[in-house]
């Protein structure tokens, strides 16, 4: 009998931005691939997609439906494995998931990054943590991708059978790799701006956590210093609306480019001269991992996904504070020193490849996976 795995997350793009090459190992396997999450884009290496009404609320009652929904799907087919992901996707999926645990079914859950970390709103510790912790007793491998959770996971004994650390989703560092100075400046003229032009570049949701406000309130103090700076921000979400007011009421909209959702980072991220982030809480964020699989010198405000990926003076700058003076003058140093700025992003570029390649990940998940296969068989990376 072909043996089954059911991804489970929030919502199906997930899965389209970040586990694609784990699935398609898996079906190399031999393996079937169920996906359950809410949408109905179109998955590869899958054999069947269930769209679930889960919400990213915890309070929403839609989940209620969701966790039937989820339940049923699981007892109807005979999982080997269970992985899932994203906080509402990872709790629904946990409880779905007991009785058909009880049966032999393994239960993988990755945090992408805990609500609940240093420097997180004291709610969040009061929602999020007890509800993690308790759902750690129903999970086979719980799995996390920075230092920072899995210390707390293991300091507080969280009841998991066993608590893993990998280096993240993975980076395709074929796809997100560097270019030559020729080519920056004809894909710059490509894409409409001057050769000369210094691009600044952050892709993430305009939501609160992100905080792309701040990256506004710093490019306001560059004007003078870097006339030819451009930000472009790509992304979607509640407050675009409210950054581009900003950018108006601060006199730089023609220094932003609000870029939409984009298909075509890969191509953008290449061309431009610094990757930014400025987000308050992060997992192991991808958007500076593909930054520096290109060779980008990051400039970041200090959280636990950031400080896990850029080193100051080796890789880029980490600011322990909001301070747009602070963040502006890092940027306006970086565009006065090109040999720094190049040798600050071939560092990152080295760093992602040792690590945080997709081939590295997968060798790291792989392991996991096949403590759990029941069967033998030769490490894919022994033969590479």
């Amino acid at each position: 009998m072909t043996k089954k795995i059911l991804y489970c997350a929030t919502v199906d793009y997930h899965f389209k931005a970040f586990h694609l090459p784990y699935m398609k190992w898996f079906k190399e396997q031999g393996w079937d691939v169920d996906v359950a999450a809410a949408g109905n884009i179109n998955l590869p290496y899958t054999d069947n997609q269930y769209n679930i009404p889960i919400e990213r609320s915890p309070f929403s009652k839609s989940n209620i439906e969701a966790y039937k929904q989820l339940k049923k799907v699981m007892s109807q087919n005979n999982y080997s494995i269970i992985h899932c992901h994203t906080p509402l996707g990872g709790v629904l999926a946990r409880i779905a998931a007991k009785q058909t645990r009880k049966q032999g079914t393994k239960v993988i859950y990755t945090a992408h990054g805990f609500h609940f970390c240093k420097g997180a709103p004291l709610i969040n510790w009061f929602i999020y943590y007890p509800i993690e912790k308790f759902l750690s007793r129903y999970t086979d491998s719980l799995i996390t991708i920075n230092q920072e959770d899995y210390n707390i996971a293991t300091k507080h004994r969280f009841k998991a059978e066993r608590t893993e650390q990998i280096h993240g989703v993975g980076v395709d560092t074929v796809r997100y790799k560097p270019i030559n100075e020729n080519k920056r400046a004809e894909l710059k003229k490509s894409f409409g701006y001057h050769a000369d032009d210094f691009l600044l570049f952050y892709a993430a949701e305009f939501n609160k956590n992100k905080n792309q406000q701040f990256l506004l309130r710093s490019l306001a103090l560059l004007e003078e210093k870097i006339p030819n700076a451009k930000l472009l921000l790509a992304g979607e979400g509640a407050l675009l609306e409210n950054c581009q007011e900003l950018a108006n009421s601060l006199g730089i909209s023609h220094m932003v480019d609000f870029l939409g959702f984009r298909k075509d980072i890969d191509q953008i991220l290449p061309m431009c001269d610094i990757a930014v982030a400025s987000s308050y809480r992060e997992g192991l964020p991808v958007n500076v991992m593909e930054a520096m699989s290109c060779g980008l010198p990051v400039v970041a405000v200090d959280n636990r996904g950031h400080r896990e990926l850029v080193q100051n003076n080796k890789t880029g700058w980490l600011l322990a504070k909001f301070e747009p003076q602070v963040f502006a003058n890092k940027i306006i140093a970086l565009s006065n020193a090109v040999d720094m700025k190049h040798q600050l992003g071939q560092n990152g570029r080295n760093a992602i490849i040792a690590k945080y390649s997709t081939n590295k990940v997968l060798a790291e998940k792989e392991i996991i996976y096949r403590s759990y296969m029941q069967e033998e068989g030769e490490p894919v990376w022994a033969a590479r």
